[in-house]
């Protein structure tokens, strides 16, 4: 049953193909298929090297080891993992055995494939549930858990959800699941179930530390880190929806110098261009982008603009990416995106699209001096989600449609880098495991404006930090916002606040309501006849609000150094800017659960105000001394203190020491 196979344990029952091999530091890959070979694909983990393992094959069932994992195999294939002589995952098995504690009636497996009609396999993965275990990352999910121990998540990529299947648990253990297929994550009290609705093989890899930075460090080695983070993007990006005219730009960005407010970056949103598909400019109202750009740089701000992976078919690339197969196909009827248009989708999975879309922006808006892009709708977003309807050049949807926005933002960041670009920085809206690599800035998509959104935003940012990705921002304030509303301003300080101590600082949003009228009504294309929300800068809310969105931006300049220093951790060892309590104090039992303040690095504590009308807050400090940075006293720590929040304040900590 048991064989020792190039430097892997592998074994074989009942038509079932099992391999456990060391990867990695402290790590173990398994793969299961019912077919006759395992599938070439290594998706995440193409750069999961394997070596040889320490491996006992006997008649009780056999051991592979990789450092201080090891994983125990009885001789009906039930795998148990430890970490050194510690118990941390465990199949779940309801089968008759004779060291079984459990009820064998149930004839319940841990490894299940059920075949689908045609197809290949809808797979189950079942681990025993551990008492009194927290878990942690699993990538960006609007809701406001930080732990995520009793979540049921969908495995799937959709407007402001990112699925990140990484995993980080209180006992020590990250496990990463190494499948782009939709699916779902169930982390229940009674069991842990990963599902996958349409798949080949089962693919898993684990790993054990004794802190959650080591965790993320094992596993980022394996699917990729951060590359540098351009110095002069680390202030104040400045987006709305819409800037429709490059004078408009251009105004926008005479203002801020004019006012001396620093202003790094201002974005081109969407339908600039003529139609979708065309990936250009619309000539009517953006004459000369060359000089637009020389003009932005001029005040030291750098431009970027919006690239959408629709393809209207009245767009001029159109009838060209259909007879060369390089659109998304639907099975059913002939459209997968109806916004402002009746649209295809490019295949960003397929290499040559990359190629071709990237060829398209290159010559329409790098060679201007565009060399950033806002990779918009990058999940895809389709008109129903409805993933048993579309194939891609990798396998249908229900397969592996969770990996489009890595191969999406793999076209700009390879194109780029081609083009000779070293520092590549694009703004994003999905993301996968391995995204981080291709200089990815992951925002958190088109939310609400309210503190219930302010709360999920929150979460969300710890967990996809967790989860691999360093580079995330949100639009502040929220996307879809009444600005009239009289306390909006309170939502937008307070968003601001907290923005300041995220790893990008990001104006944007859909202000309304708008009555704007429209530049062109009369035509239904080019860059007039779209609408656009009202101003969004940081002088359009009153002097008051100026005063204070100022006053952090001013701050997060000062700390410009030791944001760089952050960005290179991110690069060196994958460590998240915002980091969970636990994550600097891991042995510190209340850090883990502490759920709403962070560390920003390993030198402030932030405690974000995320309600309506709260002006003083509980902070637990960790043991040591902590200095308040609004008011300068100094705090002894291992307490829960009362800080003061008026309006214009977020509290935060500095670690003294």
């Amino acid at each position: 049953m048991f064989e020792q196979k190039n430097g892997a344990l592998c074994f074989s029952r009942r038509g079932e193909r099992v391999c456990v091999q060391a990867v990695g530091r402290d790590g173990l890959r398994v793969r299961a298929t019912m077919f006759p070979r395992f599938d070439g694909a290594d998706w995440a983990l193409a750069g999961a090297l394997p070596h040889d393992a320490d491996i006992e094959i006997g008649e009780g069932g056999a051991t592979v080891r990789n450092g201080r994992i090891r994983c125990e195999i009885t001789p009906l294939g039930q795998m148990r993992f430890y970490k050194d002589d510690t118990p941390v995952l465990c199949e779940y098995y309801r089968m008759y055995c004779y060291d079984s504690p459990h009820t064998p009636s149930l004839r319940v497996v841990a490894r299940e494939f059920t075949p689908v009609r045609g197809g290949d396999y809808r797979l189950v993965a079942r681990f025993e549930a551990n008492e009194g275990e927290k878990l942690f990352g699993m990538g960006q999910y609007q809701q406001p858990w930080l732990d995520l121990k009793g979540c049921s998540l969908e495995l799937a990529q959709r407007n402001s959800q990112a699925s990140v299947p990484f995993v980080l648990s209180s006992l020590g253990y990250g496990f990463f699941w190494n499948n782009p297929a939709v699916g779902r994550a169930d982390f229940a009290k009674n069991v842990t179930e990963w599902a996958a609705e349409s798949a080949k093989q089962l693919d898993y890899y684990i790993t054990v530390a004794d802190t959650p930075k080591q965790l993320v460090e094992n596993y980022t080695a394996l699917v990729g880190r951060a590359p540098a983070f351009p110095e002069n993007l680390l202030g104040l990006w400045q987006c709305k929806l819409r800037y429709r005219t490059q004078e408009e730009v251009l105004e926008v960005a005479r203002e801020y110098h004019r006012r001396g407010i620093p202003l790094d970056l201002i974005v081109i949103d969407f339908f600039h261009w003529t139609r979708q598909g065309d990936w250009k400019f619309d000539p009517k109202y953006w004459p000369d982008p060359a000089a637009m750009v020389r003009e932005l740089k001029s005040y030291g701000t750098r431009c970027m603009v919006s690239v959408w992976p629709t393809v209207d078919k009245k767009s001029e690339n159109f009838a060209e990416m259909d007879e060369r197969g390089l659109l998304i196909r639907p099975e059913r009827g002939n459209q997968c995106f109806d916004f402002l248009g009746d649209s295809y989708i490019y295949d960003a999975t397929n290499p040559e699209a990359r190629a071709y879309i990237w060829k398209k922006c290159r010559e329409h808006y790098y060679e201007s001096g565009i060399d950033l892009f806002w990779l918009d709708e990058a999940e895809p977003e389709y008109t129903t989600y409805q993933f048993d309807n579309y194939r891609y050049h990798s396998g249908t949807a229900l397969q592996t449609a969770n990996v489009y926005p890595v191969c999406h933002a793999q076209a700009f960041y390879e194109g780029q880098r081609a083009a000779g670009q070293e520092e590549v920085c694009n703004l994003i809206r999905c993301a996968w495991a391995g995204s981080q690599k291709y200089g990815v800035v992951l925002w958190s998509g088109d939310i609400q404006g309210n503190f219930e959104t302010l709360r999920d935003q929150f979460a969300a940012g710890l967990n996809v930090g967790l989860a691999g990705i360093p580079w995330w921002t949100t639009d502040i304030g929220g996307f879809f916002v009444n600005v009239k509303d009289p306390r909006h301003n309170e939502l937008l300080l307070r968003w601001f606040e907290w923005a300041a101590f995220c790893p990008v600082l990001r104006l944007h949003g859909d202000k309304g309501p708008s009555d704007i009228p429209l530049l062109d009504a009369e035509h239904d294309h080019g860059g007039g006849f779209c609408h656009t929300g009202l101003p969004n800068e940081i002088w359009s809310y009153g002097k008051e609000a100026e005063r204070v969105m100022e006053k952090y931006l001013r701050l997060r300049l000062s700390l410009k150094p030791y944001l760089k220093k952050l960005m290179r951790e991110a690069s060196e060892n994958g460590s998240p800017l915002m980091r969970t309590m636990f994550y600097e104090f891991p042995e510190d039992g209340a850090c883990w659960n502490c759920t709403d303040q962070y560390m920003f690095g390993e030198k402030y504590l932030v405690a974000p105000v995320l309600y309506e009308g709260m002006r003083r807050r509980s902070v637990y400090l960790p043991a040591g001394q902590w200095k308040e940075l609004e008011s300068g006293e100094v705090l002894a720590g291992g307490r829960t203190v009362e800080a003061d929040a008026p309006l214009d304040v977020i509290p935060v900590f500095e670690r003294l020491g």
